[in-house]
């Protein structure tokens, strides 16, 4: 058989590389035997006759595809795909396929330096014996930003961009006239100028803004937005529209408008808001058939954004850029300029303001009698924080929790507090209409979420669980109930009638596989869950299962894993309804001030009052799905700089130990969150020293194969903190003796 230099035999494993990697850099040519023999220097019978051979079994792999009897070329069909690729701080990074198949492993040498997010064309690589399938990026479609965030790193001949997570193999190459002024250490944004190919192996970028030094808070909360290339900062051609804005309510528009301003009207919301979107009203209205039985007209007041905000004008070309306003721990990014937001929209109290309503009548078991949808002008008796209002029930004999509601009042023991007859009796109706929508088959989570209190400098003190009490659920039933009953509205025609077009908020129902993954990994606790059946028996059962874990040690880790088997609500015109409410029709109506599929009902409900057509529906697809990419992005930004705060607040306390319990398993460690402050933080797989781990995914736990220690999720544990990576948002743990 034929030889290679020095010496070395060609077998039937090296003759197969060559072939592969041949098609695949080629992955649009079709190649003769002539011209493969060439190319690969195949030059004795025997080698060409093993090439033909490998070939045979390459085509019968589905891996090449027989063009003529002595012709191949790659099988675009299953060999070449379109889609995503997702860059890992770990080096293993993916490639998602359009299709939603399985992601794909794409080795760092094989991604021809893509950035996370980009569209790539790839090409399978033919299955090694015992090994992961692996995919090769062949073609950038489309780059997703051209644009990265690190910190700089200036010699004397050379500036460097080094990336958080040393996400290339090289740094970025800057050249001195394109450093902008910036100095080692400083946070900068850099646009790359030249990506690398077959002659340049190195990326080269040019320095378009410097953030501020490392570690400064400030730099660390642009980078954070600017890696996810999100605005940091208000074009000012925006902000000076929004100064122009004439806010004065003139006459002739309130007399257009159904006018609430002398009706008892208040705003509830978290205590350091500004954006005051929504506003709740009520007043007893005297019903003509009986007296024993009261009708409460309750108003959902939202802010009428799009009365100020026009279409197509520069604010609402921003806006819609945004889609979102974002929450990092320590500020807002707004979606619309200050002045608006803050000021002209924002409910404030004792200030006139243009609302878009829903008013409901409703009898005291919150059976709605009737409804109607207006534009408002209402004017706000007071701003309560959720604490004062729940203060306010807890006072009056209402238990947090229980769903019940506060005793009646009595000449002895009148209702104490500001506006305590009216706010109880929202709670109460809240409180019927949450009942129903469980009894209906809507899904019970109530995840707490990570909060943090800091100090002027943007400095975390103190970690801390908000959990969801009567006063925020309060505004939730009554928000939920408004968008559902606006979106019907449009929704729901007579047979025959097609809908007109509205963004809907949909939610799929759960993934199977992992429903039954559930199944499989409650049952070691004890629990039973339903995996088949109809939609609401697996919600009741769902339910079930979230009432008897909770309060147990179990309850986060099993809720974690409910919470994978559920699919992600997004924005879409074609309408599946929302599986976690249990709602056939669910819009997003009530918060324009911050979220740009509220202001787009908004416009849509507007025009279709006004006996206006029907609106292109691909063009309102199109725009949802911006919306559901934009919300996606913003939420992977507000879980980075949480991150950065938690390894911020954790930086002093190296070498403490904790008890925590086990949140969170991957083939390379364990994450732990520590029950005391809820910080999380990963123990590698390496820090185990004691054994060799697998990791059983579907049993949600890694085996030691010697000692057979087992790790699973949910599991208490005691760690110490081991270290505290700023640079990476990354917290080290290991298990404490």
């Amino acid at each position: 058989m034929g030889k290679k230099k020095g010496g070395k035999r060609l077998g039937k494993k090296q003759v197969s590389e060559l072939l592969q990697n041949l098609f695949q850099h080629n992955p649009n040519e079709t190649f003769s035997f002539k011209q493969i023999f060439k190319a690969l220097k195949l030059d004795t019978h025997p080698l060409k006759m093993l090439a033909i051979d490998t070939m045979e079994e390459m085509a019968w792999d589905d891996f090449l595809s027989k063009v003529s009897d002595n012709s191949y070329r790659l099988n675009m069909k299953t060999q070449v795909q379109e889609g995503v690729f997702r860059r890992k701080a770990t080096g293993r990074n993916s490639f998602v396929p359009d299709d939603g198949g399985t992601p794909v492993f794409v080795a760092e040498r094989n991604s021809m330096s893509a950035m996370d997010g980009d569209r790539v064309k790839v090409s399978y690589m033919a299955r090694r014996d015992k090994h992961i399938k692996e995919a090769m990026v062949i073609e950038i479609v489309k780059r997703a930003h051209d644009t990265i965030v690190g910190r700089l790193r200036v010699e004397k001949d050379m500036a460097f961009l080094v990336t958080p997570e040393n996400t290339f193999v090289h740094d970025i190459i800057i050249p001195k006239r394109k450093l902008k002024g910036g100095k080692t250490d400083d946070k900068a944004v850099v646009k790359i100028i030249q990506w690398p190919d077959a002659e340049h192996k190195n990326i080269i970028g040019s320095v378009v803004d410097i953030l501020g030094k490392t570690g400064d808070n400030n730099a660390e909360m642009h980078a954070i937005l600017a890696q996810y290339n999100l605005p940091y900062k208000y074009p000012k051609a925006v902000e000076d529209a929004a100064e122009k804005i004439d806010a004065t309510i003139t006459p002739q528009e309130i007399a257009r408008r159904e006018d609430f301003r002398d009706v008892f009207t208040c705003t509830i919301d978290p205590k350091d808001a500004k954006d005051f979107d929504d506003a709740l009203s009520i007043r007893e209205i005297v019903n003509g058939k009986s007296s024993n039985s009261p009708i409460w007209e309750v108003g959902v007041h939202i802010a009428d954004v799009s009365h100020y905000v026009k279409e197509g004008s520069v604010i609402d070309k921003e806006a819609y850029a945004r889609a979102t306003s974002i929450y990092l721990v320590d500020r807002t990014i707004p979606m619309l300029p200050e002045r608006l937001c803050n000021f002209i929209c924002s409910l404030r109290p004792d200030e006139e303001k243009l609302c878009y309503s829903v008013i409901f009548e409703m009898d005291d078991e919150a059976n709605i009698k009737k409804w109607h949808l207006a534009h408002t002008v209402i004017r706000s008796n007071r701003r309560y924080a959720y604490e004062e209002v729940q203060q306010i029930l807890e006072d009056n004999g209402v238990k947090d929790g229980t769903g019940e509601p506060a005793p009646p009042a009595t000449k002895k023991n009148p209702y104490k507090g500001e506006n305590a007859t009216e706010l109880i009796k929202l709670d109460a109706l809240a409180k019927k209409l949450r009942a129903a929508r469980f009894k209906n088959g809507s899904v019970k989570f109530d995840r707490e979420e990570l909060h943090f209190d800091i100090d002027e400098t943007g400095k975390p003190i103190r970690a801390y669980f908000k959990t969801s009490k009567d006063a925020n659920k309060l505004i939730e039933e009554f928000m939920l109930l408004a968008n559902k009953t606006v979106a019907e509205s449009i929704g729901r025609v007579k047979k025959g009638v097609k809908a007109k077009t509205l963004p809907y908020r949909i939610h799929d129902q759960p993934d199977p596989q992992k429903l039954e993954n559930l199944r499989q990994f409650v049952a070691k606790f004890g629990y039973k869950v339903k995996t088949s059946g109809t939609k609401g028996a697996i919600t009741k059962s769902l339910n079930a299962l979230m009432s008897d874990a909770e309060g147990t040690r179990e309850q986060n880790a099993i809720e974690t894993v409910a919470l994978r088997a559920m699919m992600k609500a997004k924005y879409s015109v074609h309408n599946i309804g929302h599986y976690g409410l249990a709602f056939d029709y669910y819009t997003h109506f009530t918060s324009p001030i911050r979220r740009f599929p509220d202001t787009m009902v908004h416009r849509l409900l507007t025009r279709y009052q006004e006996g206006g057509r029907s609106a292109n529906k691909d063009k309102y697809e199109e725009y949802c799905e911006h919306c559901s990419d934009m919300e996606q992005i913003s939420q992977n930004a507000e879980r980075d700089s949480i991150k950065y705060k938690m390894v911020e607040f954790m930086a002093d306390k190296i070498g403490n130990t904790y008890d925590a319990h086990i949140s969170g398993l991957t083939s390379y460690g364990i994450y732990a969150q520590i029950d005391e402050t809820h910080c999380e933080g990963m123990i590698p797989i390496h820090d185990l020293g004691d054994d060799y781990y697998d990791f059983d995914e579907k049993n949600f736990m890694i085996v030691g194969r010697r000692h057979h220690t087992k790790y699973q999720l949910g599991d208490p544990i005691r760690i110490q903190v081991a270290r505290a990576n700023l640079e990476r948002k990354q917290l080290d743990f290991t298990v404490a003796e």
